[in-house]
C-alpha cells in the first residue's frame, strides 16, 4: 500500500477554503499556553469574573418549575427573551423594534455575525474592516468565500477612524463595513461625528453596517463618547446590531446574544442559524432572560474592577518603555502596545515570550497588517496575574 498516497488523498478531504485559514491566534495562544506549565495568560479576552448570583439561582429555579427548560425553543428564540430585548433596546437607542420582526436569538456574537457574513457574502465580495480589527471576523468573512478589505486605522492619532479614506476602499463588490467600538483590540471608542458619517456612506451606496457592541458597558471616564449607530432611525434599513452577554454578564460559556436586524434580513438569517444552532441553546436564553429581568448591579462593579486593572496594566507597561509603548484603551479591556524592544515580528515575539517568560500574549499581525509590531493584552485577568505577568516580563528582559 502506498501510504504517501493515501496521505494525499486524505489531506484532499480538507477544502481549499478551510486549509488556508488559520486557527485564530488568540485561541492558538490560550492553548499554547495552557500547556506550558506555569504560564501566564494574557491572550485571551475571558473575563475573570462568575456569572452573577442573581443569574445562576434564577436558571435554577427555572430549570425546578418549567418541564420544557430542556428543549429546543424556536428558531428565532423564546418571545419572553426577544421582547426583553425589545425594551432594552429601545430604552439604550430610542428606537422601537419588533420582537417578531427584527430579533433573532444567537449563540454570542460569534455565531450572530458569522450568520450575517453567510446571508450577505457571495464569492469574493468584500467586507470593510478596521485594520487593526477583531481577528475572528477575518477568517469568518473568508470561510464564507468574501475577501476582508482593511480599513486603517490612524495610530498616531489614537487609533482614530480616518472617515475620508472609506469611500475610497468602496466597490461594486462591497457588501458591508464592521465595526466595534469600543474596538478589539485596540480599546478605542469611535466618536459620534466618525460614525455618523459611515452610516451616512453606507446609506450613500447601499451598503450594511455591522454593529458587533461587546463592550458598550465598559466605557469607563468615557461614556460621554459611546455612541451607538443604531440609535438612529434613518439608518435603521442599513444595520446589523449585535449583543453578547460573554462579557458584561460574565456569560461567555453560556454562549448567548442577539441581533437586531432589518425584517426581510432575519427571514434570511433564520435560514442559516437554523441550519446551524436549531436554536440557541434553550437553558441559555433562560439565563440572558434573567439577567435582562434582573437590576444589573453587577455592571457597575465589573466596570470598577476592569477601571482598577486598566490603570494597574499601563502602570506596569510605563515600567517597561524600552520593550513596549502603548495607546491608552479607552473602553473594552484590552491594551494593544506597539513592541520597541528588537524582534522579528510579532508572532515570533509571543512565541519566544511565551517558551522563555512563560507569558502569553496575541500577536498584532493576527487583527490585520496594521497590528504588525504590536501584541494584544488582556486586563480582564486578576491583578495577581497582571502583576506576576509583568514580573516575569520585566525579569526576562533585563537579561
Amino acid at each position: 500500500m502506498n501510504n504517501n498516497r493515501h496521505t494525499r488523498e486524505r489531506s484532499g478531504w480538507v477544502s481549499e477554503n478551510v486549509a488556508g485559514i488559520p486557527l485564530s491566534a488568540i485561541k492558538m495562544m490560550a492553548m499554547l499556553s495552557a500547556k506550558t506549565q506555569g504560564a501566564l495568560s494574557l491572550a485571551w479576552g475571558l473575563p475573570s469574573f462568575q456569572t452573577p448570583s442573581y443569574i445562576r439561582k434564577g436558571v435554577a429555579e427555572r430549570m425546578e418549575s418549567d418541564p420544557e427548560a430542556g428543549m429546543y425553543t424556536l428558531p428565532d428564540g423564546l418571545k419572553e427573551l426577544r421582547t426583553l430585548v425589545t425594551n432594552v433596546h429601545s430604552r439604550e437607542t430610542g428606537v422601537k423594534v419588533d420582537a417578531d420582526e427584527n430579533v433573532l436569538i444567537t449563540a454570542g456574537n460569534m455565531e450572530g455575525l458569522n450568520t450575517m457574513f453567510h446571508v450577505i457574502i457571495d464569492p469574493e465580495d468584500e467586507i470593510i474592516v478596521t485594520d487593526p480589527g477583531f481577528t475572528s471576523h477575518l477568517n469568518q468573512i473568508k470561510l464564507c468565500g468574501g475577501i476582508p478589505v482593511y480599513w486603517r486605522l490612524n495610530e498616531d492619532e489614537g487609533w482614530r477612524l480616518d472617515t475620508e479614506r472609506l469611500p475610497g476602499l468602496i466597490t461594486n463588490k462591497t457588501k458591508a463595513i464592521v465595526l466595534v467600538s469600543p474596538s478589539n483590540p485596540t480599546g478605542k471608542i469611535f466618536t459620534r461625528e466618525e460614525l455618523l458619517v459611515v452610516g451616512q456612506i453606507a446609506k450613500q451606496y447601499n451598503l450594511m453596517v455591522l454593529l458587533d457592541d461587546p463592550y458598550r458597558y465598559f466605557t469607563y471616564e468615557n461614556k460621554s463618547k459611546y455612541f451607538n449607530l443604531a440609535s438612529e432611525e434613518g439608518l435603521a434599513d442599513h444595520i446589523a446590531y449585535f449583543f453578547t452577554f460573554s462579557k458584561s454578564f460574565a456569560m461567555s460559556g453560556w454562549r448567548i446574544g442577539y441581533m437586531i436586524l432589518p425584517g426581510h434580513l432575519k427571514k434570511e438569517a433564520l435560514k442559516v442559524h437554523d441550519a446551524t444552532m436549531i436554536c440557541t441553546p434553550r437553558i441559555s436564553q433562560i439565563a440572558a432572560t434573567v439577567a435582562l429581568k434582573g437590576r444589573m448591579k453587577h455592571l457597575g462593579e465589573f466596570e470598577a474592577i476592569l477601571a482598577a486593572r486598566r490603570e494597574l496594566i499601563l502602570q506596569r507597561l510605563d515600567r517597561v518603555p524600552h520593550v513596549f509603548d502603548y495607546v491608552k484603551p479607552e473602553g473594552a479591556y484590552y491594551v494593544f502596545p506597539r513592541i520597541t524592544t528588537d524582534h522579528k515580528d510579532s508572532l515570533n515575539f509571543s512565541l519566544s515570550l511565551l517558551k522563555d517568560a512563560k507569558v502569553a500574549v496575541t500577536p498584532g499581525s493576527a487583527f490585520g497588517p496594521a497590528g504588525e509590531h504590536h501584541v494584544r493584552m488582556a486586563f480582564c485577568v486578576s491583578e495577581e496575574v497582571i502583576n506576576q505577568a509583568f514580573d516575569r516580563i520585566e525579569a526576562y528582559f533585563r537579561r
